[in-house]
Order: structure tokens, then sequence, then C-alpha cells
């Protein structure tokens, strides 16, 4: 039995900063950012917007230019570290708000009988979803299911990952015989409870407030409250170490469980990607364990030179990240799945499934054919836990995103200044910054009983 991606679409908000104008107005060179880490611009959701109307936006790009009978579909799983609500998932939100503009086609309430949570582990939380959904999808062929990705990431002002910021959905139609991509059983997981990266709950009393109370606040008698804010507490040098750490683990899981040679065997490689760069740095360490294991090392100790000869080994991987031989490697196998993340930013669960996109859409521009390519899928999400999947290309995968044209759609974003960019993440402005033709938030209630409750149209 075939089980993949069947389909897949997306939507990227229309606004965007470009990575030089904020590299200048934080006094760090501009080739710090876009050389070194592949950075161009910042994907940036405008106050009309949030994590539920991207997922919306996906989701109705995914069955509108699919063709896709919504009454077919049995579950809707959303994965999100941007979730709305403690209690009511996101994608209640999001798929209400579809119903709504499907209704005169499809009846009323076409979603009443699919099934709809969100899934959350941080970055790897919609690969979780579609593991869950092609098991469920394996058990019974006629299954359809859809996943969303959908996230903002959004960093404090002045901090080391304001510049990684970006947002964004991805929508994928899970079903058998797909379309696009086969994904076959083996998962390789890689987990371990550490604190690289997490969005605590925080307490303030009435002693931090100043001019006011939290009995003014909240209208109750508490002396203590909760708050959650959407900025992480985050340590990015050990988040990438643990990257690294999960990744090789969930490898070698892999490994045990179908044997593989990663070198050779896979064509091509898709990353979650935090930055743009993220999967070619992290993979130097695992690459050259691969081309010792295939007595390779020579090739490069020609081009570089022995680690012996050199003796520091930060010297020597350094040079050996800037060598042609690792160069073509990721060239040849990484490089286009970072086209658009480069556009885009970071857009946590969003990252792995948009960085295949953007390899799927670099081969469709090239003229690259990939039928039978086997594609390996390194996923990861802070707390922290790896997946590896792996996949072959189907022969139909370039007419089902023939329709996509995602590299032109980044192009012709609205891109604002910084000063704007500042006032809208500190939720200084009052009015959108440009008028959208698609779904949008409208409004938050205040109303008794429904306070907090979220209106899209």
């Amino acid at each position: 039995m075939k089980i993949g991606i069947d389909a897949i679409d997306y939507y990227v908000p229309p606004i965007a900063l470009k990575i030089k104008d904020l590299a200048e107005a934080r006094n760090i060179p501009p080739a710090k950012l876009e050389k070194g880490l592949g950075l161009k611009t910042m994907a940036l959701i405008d106050t009309d917007e949030d994590v539920a109307s991207m997922a919306a936006n996906a989701l109705l790009n995914l069955i509108i230019n699919n063709k896709i009978d919504p009454t077919t579909i049995g579950r809707i799983y959303l994965g999100t570290e941007s979730a709305l609500d403690a209690s009511k998932p996101t994608a209640t939100y999001a798929v209400g708000t579809v119903e709504n503009v499907l209704k005169s086609k499809y009846g009323i309430r076409c979603f009443k009988n699919c099934d709809v949570v969100d899934l959350t582990f941080a970055c790897i939380g919609a690969i979780d979803a579609m593991e869950n959904c092609m098991d469920w999808v394996r058990a019974f062929p006629d299954r359809k299911a859809i996943v969303i990705a959908s996230d903002v990431a959004k960093y404090e002002l002045k901090s080391s990952g304001e510049y990684t910021q970006g947002a964004g959905a991805v929508a994928i139609l899970i079903a058998n015989n797909p379309a696009i991509l086969e994904l076959n059983q083996t998962i390789g997981v890689g987990m371990e409870h550490v604190g690289d990266f997490f969005k605590p709950r925080k307490t303030i009393t009435n002693k931090d407030l100043k001019n006011t109370s939290i009995q003014e606040i909240t209208k109750s008698s508490k002396e203590k409250i909760e708050l959650y804010v959407e900025e992480p507490v985050f340590d990015g040098y050990y988040s990438n170490t643990c990257y690294q750490n999960r990744i090789s683990e969930a490898l070698e899981h892999f490994n045990k469980q179908k044997e593989t040679d990663f070198l050779n065997d896979w064509d091509h490689l898709i990353f979650h990607l935090p930055y743009a760069f993220q999967g070619r740095r992290m993979m130097l360490d695992i690459w050259l364990d691969w081309i010792n294991e295939k007595d390779l090392m020579e090739n490069l100790e020609k081009e570089i030179g022995k680690l012996v000869d050199i003796k520091d080994i930060k010297v020597w991987k350094k040079a050996a990240s800037k060598s042609s031989f690792y160069q073509n490697f990721v060239r040849q196998k990484i490089e286009a799945g970072e086209k658009a993340s480069m556009q885009i930013g970071n857009m946590y669960t969003a990252s792995v499934f948009m960085s295949f996109l953007s390899f799927l859409t670099v081969a469709k521009v090239n003229q690259k054919e990939l039928v039978n390519n086997v594609v390996g899928f390194l996923s990861y999400g802070s707390g922290s836990k790896s997946k590896i999947l792996e996949g072959k290309v189907v022969d139909t995968w370039r007419e089902k995103i023939n329709h996509l044209n995602i590299f032109e759609s980044l192009d012709n974003r609205s891109f604002i200044d910084f000063k704007t960019y500042e006032k809208l993440h500190n939720n200084s402005l009052d009015k959108v910054i440009i008028k959208k033709n698609s779904m949008v938030l409208k409004e938050i209630s205040n109303q008794e009983n429904m306070q907090g409750f979220r209106y899209y149209s």
C-alpha cells in the first residue's frame, strides 16, 4: 500500500521586511545575515492576521486548487506552536472559517463529520500530525486527511533570534496512491527532555504593576495571574546542539529499522529550517561521518589537508564546510530546499513542508525530473525531538504543483520600513497595513461569556 502526499498548497503573509533593513538598524553587517545565514527577507503577519487565518487560507487554497470535495475529508490535523487558546483547538477556527466560504457550494458545515485537532511539539508538531494521519489512512485506504502546519515565529526585539522571524502555513492532503510523494512506514525517532526553547506561562503580581492592579485588569480578586507571551525563552547555541544530536539519534534509529546508505540512497535532504542555512551547517559533522564510513575521507583531505596536520579541529571543519567536496553535496542535495526559507524566515511547524515545496518548485523551474528520486526528511522540534522520514517522488508530481508560483508571490509582497516593523511587532498599530483578498481576522469579542472568541471572514 502506498500512502503519502497527494497535494500541497500554502499561504504566506503579503507583507515582509528586508533583512538588510533589519541588519542596518541593529548595526549588524548585512552580509553576516544574508551570506552567512542565507537570510534575505522575513514574512510578517499584519494586524488582521494570525495563525488561524493563515491556516484557513492554506486549507482553502489546497481545496480550491486541487478540486477537493471537503465532505470526503475525514481528518484535519493542525500542527502549531502558536495556538490561540489553551482549550479550543486553533484548527476549529480555521476549519469553521473555510466552511463559511464553501457553504454556497457544499452546504452548511461541510466538515461536520471531520475529526479536527491541534498537535503541539514545537516545530515538529505537523510532522507528528502527518504520521498520525498516514497511519489512519493506511488502516482504511479510502480515507483522506489534511495536515496543516501554521505558525508565527516571533522573538523579542534586539534578541539573537530576531532576524530569524517568519510566518506562514502549508497544507497537505494525505491519501492512498499519492500523486506527489510516497512515504514509507519507517520513521526514526530521537527524543530527550531539554530546555533549549520553550514558551512558558509567566506570573505577575500586584507588586509588579504600576498605577494599576490585577483586580482592575481582570475584575477578579486574584493576587497573582499567569501571562503568556509569544516570544520564547531560548538558548540558540544549545538548541543547535540539540537539533544535531536528535537528528543523529533519529538517523541511527531509522537505520536500525531500514538499513540505509544515506549518502548514496537519498537524492535530496529536506530540513526543518530555523534559518535558511541551518541544514547545511548542522549536517557537516554527520556528512563527515558518512564519508568516513564510505572511505571517502581521502577525497576531502586532498583538498583541505589532514586533521592531524592542521591540529585545530575548528579550523579544519571550517575548511571542510567550504570545500568543493562538501559544497557539491549541498548544491546537489540541500540547496533547492533553502530557497523559499531565504525569503520567508522561520515558519516553525511549516518550515519542513515549505522546504519540500521549495525543492519541488526549484526542480519545476529548472525542468529537472524527480520521478523515483528518494527524499529524506530531517525534522526537529525543540524540547526536544527529531523524526526521520523517507519518501519517493511520484511521476505526477509536476502537474500537482504546476499552479503554485511561490517565488513570484514572494517577490510581489509589500515590503515595509523598519519603523513600521517595530510598531507592528509591539502591537502598536491600529490599522491594517494592506487590504487583502484572503480570509482575515475581523473581530475579537468582548461580549459577556464570549470574551476572546475570534471571528474571521
